[in-house]
């Protein structure tokens, strides 16, 4: 049996070093040539309707939603209001406010986000990076967002989100977003 434990740890840390390697950062850079080129700025004006889901780890929908986004600019400061409808009636509302920190780099902040989210555009793709404050039954757990958002045309953008805790898969977002 103490054999066991060195062994189990042992398989256990590997299982968590690939799991995390599968889980790294993809290059921002493979996408820095794709048309059109995103531009904060331009795509987050004005009002934005999204359509997304939920899905659990193994596959199952288990929450819809529309979402209405307003969002404006001043100089480099940009905030983005988003209204939740769910499919269960359930309301929620999220205030961004967006920070442009270089030529290709954001940071983001909003009421139930842990410290800031960080953000990278490179030609039509935006990768963001998070902890939200995500409320469950009668308890908030901080859930970590792997945000990528692909623009297709200068009206649709569609958004694919991993979210995890310790390092574990919990399930997927996907929103499209579509330009009024």
């Amino acid at each position: 049996m103490k054999i066991l434990r060195p062994f189990t740890f042992a398989l256990f840390t590997l299982f968590a070093i690939f799991t995390l390697v599968g889980c790294s950062n993809l290059d921002p850079a493979k996408y820095l040539a794709e048309k059109p080129a995103l531009d904060m700025k331009s795509y987050f004006n004005g009002t934005l309707e999204g359509y997304g889901m939920f899905q659990d780890r193994s596959g199952q929908v288990k929450r819809r939603f529309v979402v209405l986004l307003k969002a404006n600019w001043e100089g480099d400061t940009g905030t983005l209001d988003e209204e939740f409808t769910w499919s269960d009636g359930k309301k929620e509302r999220r205030v961004w406010t967006l920070s442009k920190i270089s030529a290709n780099r954001y940071e983001g902040r909003a009421d139930d986000v842990v410290g800031k989210a960080e953000g990278v555009v490179s030609g039509n793709a935006l990768h963001w990076k998070y902890v939200l404050k995500l409320p469950v039954d009668n308890t908030t757990y901080e859930v970590d967002f792997d945000d990528r958002m692909y623009l297709i045309d200068d009206k649709v953008m569609l958004n694919r989100a991993v979210t995890s805790k310790f390092g574990f898969r919990l399930g997927e977002v996907f929103i499209s977003f579509i330009r009024r």
